[in-house]
């Protein structure tokens, strides 16, 4: 006759059932972790599936090719702005004159139907042309595999040579107070009148034509990309 059998003690309501049991195959004794639920990979900085700071992947720095281009343009900029020096002596020089004289009470034109007084910005505008297509052969010959940073550093300092040369005229030029200037030179006497730049647009005489001339030399001229090789095709007796 046997003793009936004792069964066994239920676990206490705190105790995990799992605990105490051997640790499952492949699994680490000491790895309690339980899969990520979202389904990505975890990443060691914390964010599943990114990098650490993703907001510096979105920028990247200028490329080598890109800073030497604007260091061009920059110093090109510059070369051309200096040079409306000569742009404003030349315009001081050839001019033409605006001759007025007085009578004691007021100055007037001497004469009256010339075109003196619109002969000055057609001298510059003239001059403006000239010394864009010269700047940008010579932009063009210096930096022949330059690209559309080299254009803008003509456009500005093809405005800025022009402003300095419309500056520099009026500064040198005959004084602008003509009432002290008639009654210095005397009644009856003639005198210039001073120096002006009707039609502000002439400023862009040197940019647009600098432009325009650069565009064609580099379409002419410039660089040409390689073409693609085509494909060999067997012919239809080869084996």
């Amino acid at each position: 006759m046997t003793a009936p059998l004792t069964p066994h003690d239920p676990p206490p309501p705190h105790e995990d059932p799992a605990e105490g049991r051997p640790p499952a195959h492949g699994q680490s004794a000491g790895d309690s972790s339980v899969p990520n639920p979202s389904g990505y990979p975890e990443h060691p900085s914390g964010h599943p599936g990114g990098s650490e700071h993703p907001e510096h992947s979105e920028y990247s720095e200028p490329g080598p090719e890109l800073r030497a281009e604007l260091v061009q343009a920059s110093l090109v900029a510059i070369a051309v702005a200096v040079s409306g020096v000569l742009l404003g002596l030349l315009w001081l020089w050839l001019a033409p004159k605006v001759p007025l004289v007085s009578d004691g009470t007021a100055v007037y034109l001497k004469n009256s139907e010339g075109e003196d007084a619109i002969g000055a910005d057609g001298v510059f505008t003239l001059l403006g042309l000239a010394f864009g297509a010269v700047s940008a052969l010579i932009v063009f010959l210096l930096f022949r595999h330059g690209g559309i940073a080299l254009v803008i550093g003509l456009a500005i300092g093809g405005v800025l040579a022009s402003v300095i040369a419309w500056r520099l005229g009026l500064w040198l030029g005959p004084t602008s107070d003509v009432v002290a200037h008639a009654k210095e030179a005397g009644k009856g006497v003639t005198f210039d009148g001073p120096l002006k730049l009707g039609a502000k647009g002439a400023l862009l005489a040197w940019s647009v034509a600098a432009m325009v001339i650069h565009l064609a030399l580099t379409g002419l001229f410039g660089p040409r990309d390689p073409e693609p090789a085509l494909p060999s095709v067997a012919s239809p007796g080869a084996r």
